[in-house]
C-alpha cells in the first residue's frame, strides 16, 4: 500500500500528513488499457484543434463547427454512442450576444440637488440588457459591501440594508474568513447579481478598488454573451438575473470614492472592516439617472454530448459526466504581429484529454457499471454558457448525474508529479482523487494560487451550481528537482501564452504530462463509476444545495 499526505477539508486543510490511502486495484484490463495511452495521439488532437484553419474555434464560425465534427467523428470511431439531441451527438445552444451602444447617460445627483454627469469609459461601463433594449431607470444608492448575503457563515452585507428599488454599489472580494472556493463562489457575480436580486434592488453598481487614474474599466465593446430559452428568453447568464435587476455597471475608483463620501464613509476604513468580516453596508446620500440602449446578434452553436454505456442494470441510468470546453476566442487584438488565438493548451489540451479518456473506455472488454457522458462544452470563454446550459437542461434526467469531472487547460508544460483537485474537498470526491493520484504516484496538494479564483472560472462550476459534485484537475506545485515552485513556471508561461496568439501547437509541452492527466481524470470517473454509492456532498457543506 502506498503511503499519501493528502489535503481535503473546507478550507483546503491539511487532516493527516500521513494519511494511508486505501490501495486502489483495476483490474488487468484496465491497467493495460491505461498504459496504451499514447502521447502522440494527445499531440495530434491538439495539432488539429489549434490548427490555423480552425481560426480559433469561436462559436458560430465556421472553425468551432470544424471542431465539433472533428469530435463527433472520433466518437463514432471510438464506438460512443450519440446522447444529444434527436439521437444526435448535438445539443442546440442558442447564444445571444448583447452589446452596448456608446451612447448612455449617467446622472449623479445629490441630497443638495447638484448634478454631475459621468462619462462613458471612463467614469463607467454599462453591461448590455438582454432583454430590453432600451432601458431608463432612476434610483437611490446604498454601498452593500461585497454583495455578500451568508447569514449561515456568519456574514451578510445585507443585515440591516433596505436595499428595496434601489442600486446595489459593491466592491468584489470576500472576508478573509472564508475558504477560496466560498471566496470565489461568493464574488461570482451571478450570486451578486441573485443577493440583490432577493433584496428587491433594481441594480448593481461594482466599485473599482484600483485607485489610479489610468486603471481601466472592462471592455465590453465586443459584447456579453447570453444563452436564450426556447421561449426567447434569457435562460443562462452570468451577467444577468431577470428584468428586475435594469442595470448592472462597473464605476471607477473615484467615482466609488465619491459616492461613500456623500455618507461619510471612509473607503479605506470600510475594505478593511468587511476585509475583517465585519459589514460596512450604508444607505448612500446619492441618487442616480441611467438611460442605455442595447444591440443583439443572435446565433446557434453545440454541446457535443457522447455516451459510453453502462454495464449494471441498474446503474447504466446513471451518469459520470467527464467534460471539457471545445471552444477558444478566435481573433482578437495582434501580439507580435499574431491575431489569430489558436488555444492549444487552452482547451485544445482538455478535448484531447477527452478522446483519450474515450479511447481508455473503448479498449474495455467490460464497461464500467454506470454510464459515462463526454460532455464537449460551448462558450466557456463567454462565461460558461454550454456547461451551464447543460447542467441545467442535460440530455438525460438530471437527477440521474451524479458527478463531473471537468479538464480545462491541463497545463501540460512540465513533468506532473502533483495535483489540485479543486472543489474535491466538498464531496467524497476527494476520496477516488485519493486513490488514483497513489495509484500514479502523484501526491494531492492544496491550491498554491487561490487568489486566481480558478474554482468559478471552468465547467465545473456550472454542475456544482446545480448541486452535482464537482471537481476541476490542475497542476500542483512539486517539481522534479524537489521544489515546490511549480506555480513560479506556469507564471512565466502563463504571461507569455495564456489568452494570446502564441497558445498554439508551437509552444511548450510536455505530453507525457498529458498522459497523466488522461490516466488520472480517467481513473477518477472509473472509480465513480464502478462505486454502488453514488457521490455524496460533505455534511452541511455550502454547496450541497443547488446555487443557481
Amino acid at each position: 500500500m502506498k503511503i499519501l499526505s493528502f489535503l481535503v477539508g473546507s478550507c483546503g486543510a491539511l487532516l493527516a500528513e500521513n494519511a494511508v490511502a486505501q490501495a486502489l486495484s483495476v483490474d488487468k484490463n484496465v491497467s493495460q488499457a491505461l498504459e496504451q495511452v499514447r502521447p502522440d495521439d494527445i499531440k495530434a488532437h491538439i495539432q488539429y484543434l489549434a490548427d490555423d484553419k480552425l481560426k480559433g474555434r469561436m462559436p458560430g464560425t465556421e472553425g468551432y463547427q470544424m471542431a465539433v465534427d472533428y469530435v463527433t467523428g472520433q466518437y463514432k470511431k471510438l464506438g460512443v454512442l450519440p446522447a444529444g439531441e434527436k439521437n444526435t451527438y448535438l445539443q442546440r445552444v442558442r447564444l445571444r450576444r448583447g452589446i452596448p451602444d456608446a451612447a448612455s447617460a449617467f446622472t449623479v445627483r445629490g441630497n443638495n440637488g447638484a448634478a454631475a454627469n459621468l462619462v462613458s469609459g471612463k467614469d463607467y461601463v454599462l453591461y448590455p440588457n438582454p432583454e430590453a433594449a432600451d432601458v431608463t431607470v432612476e434610483a437611490p444608492l446604498v454601498f452593500a459591501g461585497y454583495g455578500i448575503s451568508a447569514p449561515a457563515l456568519g456574514y451578510d452585507d445585507y443585515a440591516g440594508l433596505d436595499a428595496k428599488g434601489k442600486i446595489v454599489v459593491i466592491v468584489r472580494g470576500a472576508p478573509k474568513s472564508f475558504s477560496s472556493s466560498i471566496s470565489a463562489s461568493s464574488m461570482d457575480m451571478h450570486t451578486v447579481l441573485s443577493n440583490a436580486l432577493q433584496h428587491g434592488a433594481v441594480g448593481v453598481l461594482v466599485g473599482s478598488t484600483n485607485p489610479r487614474p489610468t486603471a481601466a474599466l472592462p471592455n465590453l465593446h465586443k459584447g456579453v454573451y447570453y444563452v436564450l430559452g426556447a421561449d426567447g428568453k434569457v435562460s443562462v447568464s452570468r451577467n444577468y438575473i431577470s428584468k428586475q435587476i435594469k442595470v448592472l455597471g462597473n464605476v471607477n475608483a473615484a467615482t466609488l470614492h465619491q459616492f461613500l463620501r456623500t455618507a461619510a464613509v471612509d473607503t479605506a476604513k470600510a475594505f478593511a472592516a468587511i476585509a475583517g468580516g465585519h459589514p460596512a453596508s450604508a444607505a448612500l446620500k446619492t441618487t442616480v439617472a441611467v438611460k442605455y440602449h442595447s444591440r443583439y446578434q443572435d446565433f446557434d452553436s453545440y454541446n457535443v454530448v457522447g455516451k459510453i454505456p453502462g454495464s449494471d442494470a441498474r446503474l447504466k441510468d446513471e451518469y459520470v459526466v467527464h467534460s471539457a470546453h471545445l471552444d477558444h476566442v478566435g481573433y482578437g487584438a495582434p501580439v507580435k504581429g499574431d491575431s489569430l488565438y489558436n488555444g492549444a493548451h487552452d482547451n485544445a489540451s482538455g478535448v484531447a484529454s477527452l478522446l483519450e479518456i474515450a479511447k481508455v473506455y473503448s479498449r474495455l472488454k467490460e464497461k464500467p457499471k454506470r454510464s459515462v457522458l463526454l460532455v464537449m462544452v460551448t462558450g466557456e470563454e463567454m462565461g460558461l454558457l454550454g456547461s451551464a446550459y447543460f447542467a441545467k437542461n442535460p440530455t438525460v434526467p438530471v437527477k440521474s448525474i451524479v458527478a463531473d469531472i471537468n479538464t480545462d487547460m491541463p497545463t501540460i508544460i512540465a513533468p506532473l508529479l502533483s495535483v489540485v483537485a479543486l472543489g474535491a474537498e466538498h464531496s467524497s470526491l476527494e476520496k477516488e482523487v485519493a486513490k488514483a493520484s497513489s495509484y500514479l504516484g502523484l501526491t494531492v496538494e492544496q491550491d498554491p494560487e487561490p487568489e486566481q479564483n480558478r474554482f468559478i472560472r471552468s465547467d465545473q462550476y456550472s454542475f456544482v451550481a446545480q448541486g452535482i459534485p464537482a471537481l476541476h484537475i490542475k497542476y500542483g506545485n512539486k517539481t522534479a528537482d524537489g521544489q515546490n515552485n511549480l506555480n513560479q513556471t506556469v507564471q512565466k508561461w502563463r504571461a507569455e501564452y495564456y489568452h494570446k496568439p502564441q497558445d498554439d501547437i508551437n509552444g511548450t509541452f510536455d505530453f507525457e504530462a498529458g498522459k497523466k492527466y488522461v490516466q488520472l481524470n480517467f481513473l477518477i470517473g472509473y472509480q465513480i463509476a464502478q462505486n454502488p454509492q453514488r457521490p455524496t456532498w460533505n455534511t452541511g457543506d455550502f454547496f450541497a444545495k443547488p446555487k443557481m
